[in-house]
């Protein structure tokens, strides 16, 4: 029997050795291919093992991927929860974007899994007499009439875990400290504790004292190096528990059998060497770098939870009883909402009553605040200025731009960046490489070192186990890209993946759409001619009630204008986009054509010599001008005006400046967009393009090494953003633009690329100063510790120091990540 299964959160080549691994326990099975690549498994059995039993299997030996059929890739067993709170994950991403649904340790690494915060917030309210009485929305009291007030938020898993940390750290700090004192004791002149008990004593105190520091306080330690040897996926806690367990139970066999050691090992007193300080001291230093990580993983998501705090958790619905306090989750689409002065905007719409100024700066991240007037849009959780108005709901719950933006934020602070893969790599080597260089330390102190020979052999190797600090190169990348991510979102730049922060920092070409990039994208109706001395109101009706159907900004400025002047539309059927060309349809039972000089050639309508004329002086001026023909004849022409942007030629000399070259690539005629390039100084630009004109160009400038990033706004844009190695969306565009990028601009300006690519280069370089940091302090503080010193300084590495070097290097990667938070981006 041959079956194929998806399987989902394998990331390396370790993931698929451990499911080979697995499954072939099960007899029934006699061959299994793993493919990577695909995420599948080619099983080859002697009889069916049903599903379940597969993943039982995986779960059985610590894996926690999810084995499916092709095509149910939502298997119950793992489904992918993407809301919070209690949705955990590893900061190290050691499985990709999985997440589980209770806190615990990553199976991989063995790093505590940290709790992503909830993405929706909604608001509980309660009666201060009665607790019992719960409800999602404001109101009075059934019972005792009083009004509810809202629930105060419980404490996160993230807080939770912190304390109980801090609990434990304070328990190992008032146990270890006496230890520490005891064993240091002889330091001291006169040695006073010598006075009142002997030696063996004080060992003996030593150990009970450290019971509830090894069996309480750090026992977790000891636990996920046990998981991480069970599922052989070895670790940090692999050697931390190595180390201190070996130098723990070394010590209780030196209390309990001292006369099987040599004289080496022991004191003038006759007593072992025993190293409970040296174990407990190691463990707390552990427990204390856990807590500074917690602590600084609960900043690095400090985006997201600044933006949680944007979203407003009630509104003021109008009725016709009157104004109405609802919960937002209970705003439907077209629901009127009244929105108050210093008022948080509850959900996505546009005005239909009053005007204000509203203050976008938490989206945008410009400072200055925006006058709405009647037919305006505006966002969730920007707010509101010094004057009341109406909404209509338009985008509700999950739809609203604030909740896109904190999706986006969560989805790509928790993706890896290709520069990843190297700290994967070395990872996967890095412990077996650690533990032999242990074991050599050992034979070498043991064969060469000074007497006692086997104390410094023991002491070093276990130096070298406890300085060693896989997780600082773990942490290096996600830490960085979770920081970068969530300041550009305070910034108006929605990163979509760690891949396209890295890639932001290669650009060498930027590809420009014109209309809505470059210029405003708001065009406006100049005039309509018409080439027959005919009505320009029967010529305009038939252009606005075809492009009544489009969506493209030329369209919309169209319609606009009809209806200003009063002019009522038609029903246009079999309408049709023609990409780079314009729209076509039926109105009145006449076939209307209008756009561009191609799709007239297209219809075969004839051009006018003296009508071209008209339309290229009007195009010399930067003007867009589109053609409209009635059932195959040319009766004349629109003309369009859409200013360019004030930031588009400080944007993109900024970009020139940093090495990128920027060429402009549209579908307008080539006047107009020589008009164009030479306002902004542009060295070279393409005119008359379709969308496939343009994604050739990026073709071949990939083909000659380029990293090509495109800017665009419209339907006609999607290939070509698809296609480059970084697709920026305007904020102002398509959903269809915004969907196939992986950076989109809130405020849509090119001012908002500037700030894209210095933000990518401000994250590659921290990250490879968290590299460089954890690979030299590798590199150096293995060796260090090894003793290599030893024969030329005669330096040695306490192991208690060793263990404070290590937890504090992990906290220094999270650290300098946490730097991006105040770079300046413009």
């Amino acid at each position: 029997m041959k079956h194929t299964y998806k399987i989902s959160g394998m990331t390396c080549i370790g993931c698929k050795t451990n499911v080979e691994s697995a499954l072939s326990n099960l007899k029934a099975i006699t061959k299994i291919d793993v493919d990577l690549k695909k995420g599948e498994v080619n099983l080859e059995m002697s009889q069916h093992i049903p599903l379940e039993k597969l993943q039982e299997t995986l779960l059985k030996a610590g894996l926690h991927y999810t084995i499916e059929m092709p095509g149910h890739e939502k298997h119950a067993a793992a489904k992918k929860i993407v809301d919070g709170n209690g949705v955990f994950y590893c900061p190290m991403h050691c499985e990709g974007e999985k997440t589980y649904n209770k806190p615990g340790n990553c199976p991989v690494c063995g790093m505590p899994l940290v709790e992503q915060p909830k993405l929706q917030v909604t608001t509980e309210y309660t009666c201060p007499m009665h607790p019992e009485i719960i409800r999602d929305e404001p109101g009075s009291c059934p019972i005792c009439g009083m009004d509810l007030v809202p629930i105060e938020p419980t404490e996160s898993e993230e807080d939770k875990t912190y304390q109980d940390l801090l609990k434990k750290f304070k328990l190992a700090v008032a146990f270890t400290a006496p230890i520490f004192l005891i064993a240091m004791a002889d330091l001291i002149p006169g040695n006073p504790l010598a006075k009142i008990f002997s030696q063996i004593t004080w060992n003996w105190i030593q150990f009970g004292l450290s019971l509830p520091v090894v069996f309480y306080a750090t026992w977790m330690f000891f636990e996920r190096a046990y998981n991480s040897v069970k599922t052989w996926n070895l670790n940090m806690f692999t050697l931390i528990g190595l180390g201190a367990g070996v130098a723990f139970l070394f010590s209780i066999f030196a209390l309990l059998f001292p006369d099987v050691f040599p004289d080496q090992f022991k004191t003038e007193s006759g007593t072992v060497f025993v190293y409970f300080e040296a174990v407990t001291v190691i463990l707390t230093l552990v427990l204390l770098g856990q807590l500074l990580e917690a602590r600084a993983h609960s900043q690095t998501s400090g985006a997201i939870k600044e933006l949680l705090k944007l979203a407003p958790t009630e509104a003021t619905l109008v009725t016709d009883e009157g104004d109405k306090v609802i919960a937002i989750n209970k705003i439907k689409k077209g629901d009127l909402l009244r929105v108050k002065p210093g008022d948080k905007i509850p959900v996505d719409g546009k005005i239909i009553e009053g005007h204000s100024n509203i203050d976008e700066s938490m989206i945008t991240g410009e400072p200055i605040p925006v006058d709405k007037n009647i037919g305006d849009e505006v966002s969730s959780g920007t707010i509101n200025g010094t004057q009341s108005f109406v909404m209509s709901a338009e985008k509700v719950g999950s739809e609203t731009l604030l909740s896109q933006i904190i999706q986006m934020v969560n989805s790509a602070s928790r993706s890896r960046a290709p520069i990843q893969k190297l700290a994967d790599k070395i990872s996967k080597y890095f412990v077996p490489i650690v533990v032999s260089i242990s074991i050599l330390t050992f034979i070498l102190w043991k064969v060469f070192g000074p007497e006692p020979a086997l104390v410094y052999a023991f002491v070093n190797a276990i130096a070298v186990l406890i300085i060693a600090c896989p997780c600082a190169l773990g942490l290096a990348t996600p830490m960085s890209v979770m920081v970068g991510v969530g300041k550009g979102a305070q910034n108006g730049v929605l990163i979509k993946n760690a891949e396209a922060l890295e890639n932001l920092n290669k650009v060498d070409v930027l590809i420009t759409d014109k209309t809505g990039t470059i210029t405003e994208g708001k065009p406006s109706v100049e005039k309509v001619v018409n080439s027959l001395d005919g009505e320009n109101a029967d010529l305009l009706q038939f252009i606005a009630s075809v492009n009544n159907n489009s969506e493209h900004p030329l369209a919309e400025a169209t319609v606009r204008y009809a209806k200003k002047k009063g002019v009522s539309l038609l029903k246009a059927t079999n309408f049709q986009a023609v990409s780079g060309k314009g729209v076509t349809g039926e109105v009145d039972g006449k076939q209307i054509a209008l756009g561009n000089k191609k799709l007239m050639e297209q219809i075969q309508a004839k051009l006018a010599t003296d009508l071209e004329k008209k339309v290229k002086e009007e195009q010399n001026h930067g003007k867009t001008v589109s053609y409209i023909a009635v059932d195959g004849k040319i009766l004349g022409y629109v003309t369009i005006t859409d200013t360019i942007k004030e930031t588009s030629k400080e944007a993109i000399k900024r970009l020139q400046d940093e090495g990128v070259e920027v060429i402009m690539l549209t579908g307008d005629n080539q006047r107009t967009a020589k008009f164009v390039a030479d306002q902004l100084h542009l060295t070279d630009f393409k005119a008359e393009c379709l969308p496939q004109d343009k994604l050739q160009v990026i073709k071949d400038l990939q083909s000659k090494g380029k990293i090509v990033a495109m800017a665009g706004d419209g339907i006609n844009d999607a290939p070509a953003l698809a296609q480059a190695n970084i697709g920026i969306a305007m904020g102002t565009g398509t959903d269809v633009a915004i969907e196939s990028s992986e950076v989109t601009l809130v405020k849509g300006d090119l001012i908002g690329i500037v700030k894209a690519v210095n933000l990518g280069k401000a994250v590659m370089k921290n990250i490879k100063q968290n590299l460089f940091f954890a690979f030299v302090y590798n590199v150096l503080g293995v060796p260090i510790a090894a003793g290599v010193l030893y024969p030329v300084f005669g330096l040695l590495l306490s192991p208690m120091i060793a263990a404070a070097a290590m937890s504090f290097s992990s906290v220094s990667v999270i650290a300098n990540a946490l730097r991006l938070r105040r770079i300046s981006l413009t």
